[in-house]
């Protein structure tokens, strides 16, 4: 009997029309702007990054737009990587945006010296085979950072939260019951991600959490 998992994410699949929805909904500026610039700060130039999971792709196009990395973006959903490449394009931006699955990824063995994911993980089918492969295709030293939804956060951190987003109002209540029936659901306690953590070969795996989320760092 095979040991893989017979779906690669939890959930329905971010295709069609519900990728053209997140695509239009989804936060980009502020957040993304930050977490470029605080990257960017770690990486030397020439770095080849990898963004897991980056949906329509905004915030490795922010990477690419600074014009000092190698960036490429794997995503599950077929309708992500075309509605990304579309984006990179008008961006005037290059991004090697492929299509794979997280856990079982199509690239040699230490290929890259940054791997960011960021609102994703919790929706994967095999955490601990996704780490691994993370873990394989970093060089030595390299890092991973998860950024994602902690299970346990208050319904009015959350709330708050997506009140930044600005959207309109049916966007709003979308967003906000998507988070209460189907996201908090899937999100990860601190102390699980220590235990996937913990059966890969990653040295170190340093949690910082805030409001509604943690930020996972991990090193090779």
């Amino acid at each position: 009997m095979s040991l893989r998992a017979s779906k690669a994410y939890k959930g329905i699949a971010m295709e069609g029309i519900i990728a053209r929805w997140y695509a239009k909904t989804a936060r980009r500026d502020d957040e993304f702007k930050s977490l470029v610039s605080r990257v960017s700060e770690i990486l030397t130039a020439g770095s080849r990054v990898l963004e897991v999971a980056p949906g329509p792709g905004y915030l490795s196009i922010d990477l690419a737009k600074l014009g000092k990395y190698q960036v490429t973006g794997l995503d599950i959903s077929k309708s992500f990587v075309e509605i990304a490449r579309t984006n990179a394009r008008q961006a005037g931006v290059q991004v090697d945006f492929r299509h794979g699955n997280a856990a079982d990824m199509p690239f040699a063995d230490e290929t890259f010296d940054f791997i960011i994911c960021t609102a994703a993980f919790k929706n994967f089918t095999q955490p601990v085979q996704a780490l691994a492969e993370m873990y394989r295709v970093l060089r030595p030293n390299g890092e991973a950072l998860i950024s994602d939804l902690r299970r346990g956060a208050a319904q009015a951190d959350i709330n708050q939260t997506v009140n930044r987003m600005g959207l309109n109002r049916v966007n709003d209540f979308i967003t906000k019951w998507t988070f209460r029936h189907f996201l908090l659901k899937n999100a990860y306690t601190p102390e699980e991600i220590r235990r996937f953590a913990a059966q890969t070969h990653f040295r170190q795996c340093e949690i910082r959490e805030d409001a509604i989320g943690m930020e996972i760092w991990l090193e090779k």
